[in-house]
């Protein structure tokens, strides 16, 4: 026999199926048209614009669009995705790599694709906003895209915000006043942020969830036909093409010199953005020249981790580099013109490189601009190929990961966005 309690949850219960039957029976009975029905479904379903850019906004993009979809699979997500983040259901609105470029000079060959980019999400946002926007770095274009969202009522997270700490600090009281939530992926920037109050949340670095070998060093070599006892030399010369055009000549000369000298085997680790035609096109001559010259798309961890030494471009790929525990030299050359306003812009940095902004100190050699030889290239390297400081550096660096939070960081975000967008 039930009690007074129980019989009277029985009657709410049923109570409230009742009306849940006589709502969809009026939904559905006669005169009401089924396509109003589809209409209200469809308002009712989540919708998430995602905007990135970079090789390394596309990563994080498709890694929290996974577990966006894993925890709302009837979510529909858009916006400006790259190759990854497509791969992950993302529906692109414009592609990360019609109107990614270096610098100013750089960004004419983008700039009318650029802008059509631009105002497609401009007219999406307000004809018909999303549940929520979510912001990946990309300073400069989310800044301004951030402004209209704001005004339109969409609510905002920015994830992996741009690097004020380094320049243009006067822009985080405008990200502070735009953003409802600001994910940060670097413990020193929650104390940046500490006007935002609850806003502000360190989630951990989304790296460590995704850098480690896919195999062991002896299966990478095999994997790609190098010899078992083979020492690698890494070379990384960036994700776009401008980076390649300044960086990729001087990388070659100097691995030309540092194999010879060091009995080592060349390997270009290829990032997405970019095919073999893109080297070819800017150093023909130099590649030719550089025997057992390996360009390799797909596996750079693994060639980062089985490698001695790294010549890497300044960017996300040094942080990469520095969590498979590999000393490397870190470059950095852009325009006359880039260069010179960026000099006026940074501020309160003493380092470009983030492994050596991480540790406060010089933990591996940068280069920078005029810098960018072959011969500055080769000395700074030549030390870190012999032990007991090759040793010391690659400890130095995996020691970083325990600075970068704990993983799971998309995970966290994803849970924050659809909290958002209830």
């Amino acid at each position: 026999m039930r009690s007074e309690e129980e019989s009277r949850s029985a009657a709410v219960a049923s109570d409230s199926r009742s009306q849940r039957v006589s709502c969809a029976s009026v939904l559905g009975g006669p005169g009401f048209p089924a396509g109003r029905i589809d209409g209200l479904a469809r308002r009712s379903q989540r919708r998430i614009m995602i905007v990135a850019g970079e090789a390394s906004g596309d990563l994080h993009g498709a890694d929290l669009a996974a577990r966006l979809s894993a925890r709302d699979p009837r979510c529909e997500i858009y916006g400006v995705a790259g190759r990854q983040m497509r791969a992950a259901g993302v529906r692109a609105i414009a592609n990360i790599e019609d109107i990614t470029g270096l610098g100013l000079s750089e960004l004419a060959s983008t700039l009318w694709r650029t802008l059509a980019a631009f105002r497609a999400l401009r007219a999406e946002l307000r004809a018909a906003p999303p549940s929520l926007l979510i912001l990946i770095d990309y300073a400069e274009f989310n800044l301004i895209l951030s402004g209209i969202a704001h005004r339109a009522g969409v609510p905002i997270l920015y994830y992996i915000l741009p690097q004020v700490w380094a320049w243009r600090r006067g822009r985080i009281r405008k990200l502070v006043r735009r953003s409802d939530r600001m994910a940060v992926v670097f413990p020193f920037e929650a104390a940046l942020y500490a006007d935002a109050g609850d806003k502000v949340s360190f989630v951990g670095h989304p790296l460590l969830d995704r850098v480690a070998p896919a195999q062991g060093r002896a299966e990478t070599l095999a994997r790609h036909g190098i010899a078992p006892a083979s020492r690698l030399l890494a070379i990384l010369p960036g994700s776009r093409r401008g980076e390649i055009r300044y960086l990729l000549k001087p990388l070659l000369e100097a691995a030309r010199i540092l194999c010879a000298d060091h009995d080592l085997v060349p390997v270009i680790a290829l990032a997405p953005t970019l095919v073999p035609a893109d080297l070819d096109a800017v150093a023909r001559e130099e590649l030719e020249e550089l025997n057992d010259l390996r360009i390799i798309a797909g596996d750079t961890y693994s060639i980062i981790a089985a490698s001695e030494l790294a010549l890497v471009a300044s960017g996300t790929a040094t942080l990469e580099t520095a969590l498979l525990g590999c000393p490397m030299v870190i470059v950095y050359r852009a325009s006359a013109l880039t260069y010179s306003l960026g000099r006026l812009l940074v501020r309160g940095v003493d380092y470009f490189g983030m492994p050596n902004i991480l540790a406060g100190r010089r933990l591996v050699p940068e280069l920078l601009q005029r810098q960018v030889n072959a011969s500055n290239l080769v000395r700074a390297a030549e030390p870190m190929l012999s032990e007991p400081l090759r040793g010391e550096v690659a400890g130095a660096l995996r020691s970083l990961r325990t600075l970068l939070g704990s993983p799971s960081a998309a995970e966290r975000v994803a849970a924050m966005a659809l909290d958002m967008s209830l």
